[in-house]
């Protein structure tokens, strides 16, 4: 196996060296040896790195993550929560769209006064509700 030297995983990983410290001390990866001082870790953590990164980006906690690594350090992907996790991204998509359409509408708006404009008041009523907003391309939005 090829161990690379914790510079050498920053560099290729885009991971500062402390960030990746800071991961094996809460077991997300593990050093396999020591060059001196400095850690070195097994290539496969490069492909720990990356599906941190991707968690991180899914909105997983880093204790999320750990529980998906097994052991040895074999991918454990919870389907269950993952489907879950998709489904929250689904309703923040909604909701971003929803924002965005609402600033669109108002920088473009023809109404001297938004308030007068039927269009913004109905976005400020699906703001202001604490159910999820209609998708954009419902026609009743």
């Amino acid at each position: 196996m090829k161990l690379l030297d914790i510079g050498v995983l920053s560099e290729r990983s885009g991971v500062p060296p402390s960030t990746l410290r800071y991961y094996e001390e809460v077991g997300l990866i593990e050093s396999q040896a020591r060059h001196g001082l400095r850690r070195q870790f097994g290539s496969e953590t490069l492909t720990q790195l990356a599906l941190i990164s991707l968690g991180k980006t899914a909105g997983f906690s880093l204790g999320e993550m750990k529980n998906m690594f097994g052991k040895d350090g074999v991918l454990d992907l919870p389907r269950t929560a993952l489907r879950a996790r998709a489904d929250k991204l689904d309703l923040q998509i909604r909701k971003l769209a929803t924002l965005r359409n609402a600033l669109r509408h108002a920088a473009e708006c023809p109404a001297e006064n938004h308030m007068e404009c039927p269009k913004f008041r109905r976005l400020l009523r699906v703001a202001s509700q604490s159910r999820p907003p209609r998708a954009p391309d419902d026609p009743k939005f």
